[in-house]
């Protein structure tokens, strides 16, 4: 074999490598979104796909003729399953008890085929180049496929093809590199290759009719999910948006959590806004962190002294859905088109470590911490950053999840916010779509717990009046404090805490 081909296989090695990563990242990914718990999700499958790559590496040793044509159905295999993992997975999520069965029984079926893959084309090659060469140059195109797949995965595919489609292309390129490999290695293939190309077509006629149907098969996996009807789906370089409809309401998720209902939401966004208001009433300059509903910036639009509110949330996808998707906007009045409200498409953390002028009020509004990127949103270096962005006497805003359900989750960001500097508040609503729900009020001097709803909003409130403000500070026993660790950028135990907490729930 010359040495065109011998490079050709190369590359072949670089695609297997991809093709094979991307895989388990398209399965930690779901797994963590429909089963939550993403440390965990993602620790077993890497466990369980780096030992079936062992596996298949095994039983490469029992393959003594036919190594091209044995390498080409396995690369054919890889493509079938692999490239209908993303879908063989949402739908089985939606339809089967057993799951986690499916979940970790083709994450090792795949490894164990990737795994035989690498040995086989090492020994189709090692007549043809160096031994040493053949290690070196095998490996560093299989490292350099793994480098590949982790750049791309977050930053291009999901955002830009979603996880259905990204598995079915990589399923398509496994087929093609098989369809190549029949004239590559025509001459170590005895028998013909009629059969192998025409099961390759096979597979790519499967894949490209799954590519055809993606969006139906995402909206078949997600209704089966969720209770009510989807009307509207979109995936962002950041998130999965979900909008579900009933007669009367509609509910956003991100993620696969839900993140309000528009029938009780007013509960949630008046506990949030008004108690940090009516301790500051003459507050002028607002920071809005998360929140990008727009549903917190029209409860601030309420109080006509304010000139200007600066909202910061990282995902333009989820801030423009806000303008342009009728329901939302009607329910946040139009807000983000306010001429008071600059929106700031940046991650919080980055922010705020940026110079510009301080705020008379900081409100926190971001997703629960469910993983380490949401986490450090809730670490020591945040809310000193977030600090360091305030006047003297700003009054700060916080929702912490629940203090009924998570306990420890919801002290901990208490005392991590103490930690860093703030005396703080703990407070509480009742919002029936999330039961019990927790928030801070803090600052950075001494301050009473308000107990006043401002009048220049009070007869336009629906949830919050003077005696329902004072009742928000008085915690039962059942919500009395806890021991709990700091959360911080180094040990992220926030995460482990509320994984923990809410699985118990789920």
């Amino acid at each position: 074999m010359n040495h065109a081909p011998a490079f050709l296989l190369y590359l072949n090695v670089l695609v297997v490598a991809t093709c094979g990563l991307i895989y388990e990242l398209l399965a930690g990914t779901l797994a963590s979104y429909v089963l939550g718990d993403s440390v965990t999700q993602f620790s077993l499958i890497i466990g369980v796909y780096l030992s079936a790559l062992g596996v298949g590496a095994w039983l490469s040793r029992f393959v003594d003729s036919g190594l091209a044509r044995c390498f080409l159905e396995v690369e054919l295999g890889v493509a079938l399953l692999g490239g209908l993992s993303a879908p063989i997975l949402f739908l089985s999520f939606a339809w089967l008890a057993w799951f986690r069965v499916v979940l970790f029984g083709l994450v090792f079926l795949i490894g164990t085929l990737v795994g035989l893959e690498l040995p086989l084309l090492m020994r189709i090659l090692q007549g043809n180049v160096d031994f040493r060469d053949l290690v070196s140059r095998v490996l560093a195109f299989d490292y350099l496929g793994a480098l590949f797949a982790s750049i791309l995965f977050p930053l291009f595919f999901v955002p830009r093809l979603g996880l259905v489609r990204t598995s079915l292309v990589f399923g398509a390129m496994n087929a093609l590199v098989a369809l190549w490999g029949t004239s590559l290695l025509r001459p170590l293939l005895k028998g013909g290759t009629r059969g192998l190309r025409v099961r390759a077509l096979i597979v790519l006629g499967v894949l490209a009719a799954g590519l055809f149907q993606a969006d139906r098969l995402t909206l078949l996996a997600e209704e089966s999910r969720f209770q009510n009807p989807v009307v509207f789906a979109r995936t962002t370089p950041y998130q999965r948006i979900v909008v579900t409809r009933t007669d009367h309401s509609f509910q956003l998720f991100l993620n696969g959590n839900l993140q309000f209902n528009s029938v009780d939401e007013y509960r949630y966004h008046e506990a949030l806004v008004h108690p940090a208001m009516s301790l500051r009433p003459h507050a002028r300059r607002v920071l809005m962190l998360g929140g990008g509903d727009g549903l917190a910036v029209r409860e601030l639009l309420r109080y006509p002294q304010i000139e200007s509110i600066t909202l910061v949330d990282i995902d333009p996808g989820m801030t423009g859905l806000s303008r342009e998707f009728a329901p939302l906007r009607d329910l946040n009045g139009g807000g983000l088109d306010d001429p008071r409200v600059t929106i700031v498409n940046q991650d919080a953390l980055i922010w705020l470590e940026g110079p510009g002028e301080p705020f008379d009020i900081a409100l926190v509004d971001f997703p629960d911490p469910s993983t380490f990127s949401l986490g450090k949103l809730y670490t020591t270096r945040f809310y000193r950053l977030l600090k360091q962005r305030l006047r003297d006497d700003a009054a700060v805003a916080i929702q912490c999840t629940s203090p009924l359900t998570a306990p420890r989750s919801y002290w901990c960001i208490l005392r991590t916010m103490e930690s860093a500097g703030f005396i703080v508040r703990p407070y509480h609503a009742a919002v029936p779509s999330f039961g019990v729900w927790g928030y801070a009020l803090a600052s950075v001097n001494e301050f009473a717990t308000p107990e006043r709803v401002l009048p220049e909003v009070a007869g336009g409130l629906r949830y919050l009046n003077d005696a329902g403000l004072r009742q928000m500070f008085e915690l039962p026993l059942d919500l009395s404090p806890r021991d709990v660790e700091i959360n911080r950028l180094d040990n992220q135990i926030l995460v482990r805490y509320y994984e923990d907490e809410w699985a118990r729930w789920n």
